[in-house]
């Protein structure tokens, strides 16, 4: 499990919301964290510590007064961090390559690929001829109805008749380099991961995926760990301190660097040992000499 940052630009801000209140009408949303720090403060901070593969994600549309702003932000973002950042948010062919021109290693797509509520096989073609498959990213950020878990599209207001499942995931893997999952029902409420749905991920191991959504303690970045077999990446979000939250940005720093020592696995038994998950995660890195 590697830490993914994120930078989640509304408004010409960077924000943490609650994520299922994200609505068009009015460039609303339920806000958890508004910044005073532009993008590019970000940027570096994540440049600095070294951590790659973050989001950078345009939460307007492009009929909101607010969308070029928010498009600066970005902007800011990935000239000062080349390399380092994906972008998404209404990424489509005839923009992506102003995004990878400006520094962004992939771009992020969800609604581009799937409309009408089923997957343009059309659209994502279009994508892999405009950017390549090894520099693209599928969202596939759902929300569950029915029992079953749906992508969703539209910043995440629009239900698709398309279930997150592993043949979804089968199907879908030669298309693209890595996979985002917003866990949208939970996204900004720090409250608990959607363990359910990182079981389904796990079960999938040829593309990086990455999860999003609930966590709000260490303890959450075990569960996942443990429910998603080792497989899956994390955002953290409302719950890191950098956006006002109790999780220590340096810790999961650490934390990643962990996860990217070969042939290391470390099993934290929270029930055996009298240690946080912090604390556990710490004398493991002390134990390998990494800290």
């Amino acid at each position: 499990m590697k830490f993914r940052p994120c930078i989640d630009i509304h408004n010409g801000k960077v924000k943490q919301i609650v994520g299922g209140s994200l609505k068009d009408a009015g460039d609303q949303a339920t806000e958890n964290f508004v910044s005073g720090q532009d993008a590019s403060f970000y940027a570096k901070l994540y440049r600095d510590a070294g951590i790659r593969g973050g989001h950078v994600i345009l939460l307007n549309n492009s009929a909101s007064p607010y969308y070029e702003a928010t498009r600066e932000q970005a902007f800011l973002a990935l000239r000062t961090y080349p390399g380092g950042l994906q972008l998404g948010g209404g990424v489509c062919p005839e923009n992506a390559c102003d995004y990878l021109d400006a520094g962004a290693s992939h771009v992020i797509v969800t609604s581009y690929v799937f409309k009408n509520g089923q997957i343009s096989w059309e659209n994502l073609e279009r994508m892999e001829q405009a950017v390549g498959r090894e520099r693209l990213v599928l969202d596939l950020s759902c929300r569950k109805k029915d029992d079953r878990y749906y992508i969703v599209t539209d910043r995440w207001q629009n239900f698709t008749e398309v279930p997150v499942t592993l043949e979804t995931l089968q199907i879908l893997g030669s298309h693209c380099d890595e996979f985002l999952v917003h866990a949208v029902d939970v996204e900004g409420k720090a409250r608990g991961i959607e363990v359910e749905l990182a079981q389904i991920l796990a079960g999938y191991g040829e593309r990086p995926i990455t999860y999003a959504g609930g966590v709000g303690s260490m303890e959450d970045i075990e569960i996942l760990r443990r429910a998603g077999a080792g497989r899956l990446d994390v955002t953290i979000g409302s719950a890191l301190d950098l956006f006002g939250g109790t999780i220590p940005f340096e810790t999961v720093c650490l934390l990643s660097k962990l996860n990217t020592k070969q042939h290391i696995e470390v099993e934290v038994k929270m029930d055996e040992l009298d240690l946080t998950a912090e604390e556990a995660i710490r004398e493991a890195l002390k134990y390998f000499g990494m800290i």
